[in-house]
């Protein structure tokens, strides 16, 4: 490996476009979460495929890392370096090349963000569905294989990009995919590389579909007396077959918190946060069918918004809840995760969650997208206290082993990074293996992204920075 050899020779290749300045690697060497810096030597930013696959052809001759940048917003580490190396920022490729209105389809560059393509889209009468909570990179939420809110209604990346170019670690474009809405024509290259957060490939370009505007759209909130109600509440409105837009999922850890936050005024209680797309009727009917659900099951103080200020107070309250569970430990870190499970175990999930964190002594808010099984914990951690990372780690693993017992996953959204390396071999067994496999099919160096999601094979040790 010669990091400094790629840097001098991508240097006349990139100009200014490439810098080893130590704000930009700090910048790009942070996570949002609990793990430690961990800077790149090198930031680059790459205007176009043609210069993504120049610099990989360099990396890959001298053996450089090469860790993709969105956003940053990533929980599981995906853009630190721990072997140092070239932070690829995205953030240049940056446009919406083109509109297909009557295919109801796009294509873009993977350093658009889902909020600036939905303001480009907002005079077709057609949106881009995915809500992660962050205004994310398209490029990253494909490499995450994101979802967030609006998946029990829209589905996740995985159901929303219909085709990729993307570059490979030997500097190689490929496209995978097209813009047909489905195919018998081989393996399903798409699918590969959604969810592989950059350990296969570059993503340079995405198509996606897109969903109408619904004519009407309702918001509510409704409180609960204790958690199990909730979560039942949630899988009834489910197997009733209410398509709910966004049903998510605050506990009484939770709502104290965006109270203190956002001033949002809540019982400090258990609540729900719904939303309802359709026709002015259809919008009327799911609301009070699912009215009459959650009466039922204990629910009260029913706040409904049609109004579109209302429902963005609403729902930006709910996207900033990581910050204000944060605030509820003063100078706290947090270690995030989250499970996914089948959607009639999600009671017992999270119910076993909760107990378990109120026997430790740290302060955890649930809360998630339960419409499909998926919720997280917030584990608020005194940086430097190595027993209450220890605690908040078994906290995890006790997550992670139980949504594996009950026929779930480790991680629903998140992804793997280099937090959940260790649950893989658990919940895939030999199949982690066969990722393994790919990995060195299309990356035989390791260069990609090294330390995240598979193996790594090569056992190189991370070595300092070169950068000075």
């Amino acid at each position: 490996m010669s990091i400094g050899s790629a840097l001098a020779e991508l240097s006349p290749l990139l100009g200014d476009l490439l810098t080893t300045a130590k704000a930009e690697r700090e910048a790009h060497g942070q996570s949002e979460t609990h793990f430690a810096p961990m800077p790149p030597d090198a930031v680059a930013w790459p205007r176009d495929t043609a210069e993504v696959s120049a610099i990989m052809r360099i990396c890959a001759t001298h053996e450089c890392p090469v860790i993709p940048f969105g956003t940053g917003t990533a929980l599981e580490g995906h853009t630190l370096a721990p072997k140092g190396g070239l932070s690829l920022d995205m953030s240049r490729m940056n446009r919406l090349l083109a509109v297909h209105p009557e295919d109801m389809d796009c294509v873009v560059q993977p350093g658009l963000t889902r909020e600036e393509l939905n303001r480009e889209l907002r005079a077709t009468g057609l949106f881009f569905p995915i809500d992660p909570g962050a205004n994310a990179s398209l490029g990253g939420m494909a490499a995450t294989r994101a979802s967030g809110t609006t998946a029990v209604r829209y589905g996740t990346m995985r159901d929303n990009v219909l085709a990729l170019e993307v570059v490979l670690a030997d500097g190689r474009v490929i496209r995978t995919g097209s813009r047909a809405r489905k195919s018998s024509s081989g393996y399903d290259l798409t699918a590969l590389f959604l969810g592989s957060e950059g350990t296969l490939g570059i993503i340079t370009e995405l198509a996606l579909r897109l969903h109408g505007q619904p004519e009407a759209i309702s918001a509510a909130v409704c409180a609960f007396e204790d958690i199990g109600p909730a979560v039942d509440t949630v899988i009834a409105t489910i197997q009733t077959g209410i398509p709910m837009a966004r049903i998510e999922f605050l506990d009484q850890a939770s709502v104290r918190a965006v109270n203190r936050h956002s001033k949002a005024g809540l019982p400090e209680k258990p609540h729900l946060l719904l939303e309802f797309h359709g026709s002015p009727a259809g919008v009327a009917e799911q609301a009070e069918r699912f009215g009459e659900i959650a009466a039922d099951a204990g629910g009260s103080g029913f706040r409904w918004a049609t109004r579109s200020e209302e429902r963005r107070a609403l729902w930006n309250m709910r996207h900033k809840a990581y910050y204000a569970c944060l605030a509820l430990r003063k100078g706290a870190q947090a270690l995030v995760t989250d499970v996914c499970v089948p959607i009639s175990r999600l009671a017992q999930a999270v119910r076993e969650t909760r107990a378990d964190i109120d026997a430790s002594p740290l302060p955890g808010p649930i809360l998630g997208h339960v419409g499909d099984g998926n919720f997280h914990a917030i584990l608020l951690i005194e940086p430097g206290n190595a027993a209450e990372m220890d605690t908040a780690r078994a906290l995890a693993a006790r997550m992670a082993e139980r949504a594996i017992a009950l026929g779930g996953t480790i991680t629903g959204e998140h992804g793997i990074g280099m937090g959940k390396l260790h649950f893989m071999q658990k919940e895939h067994g030999p199949g982690w293996g066969v990722m393994a496999a790919l990995k060195h099919a299309l990356d035989d160096q390791g260069i990609l992204n090294p330390g995240k999601l598979v193996p790594d094979s090569r056992r190189k040790e991370p070595r300092g920075d070169t950068a000075t």
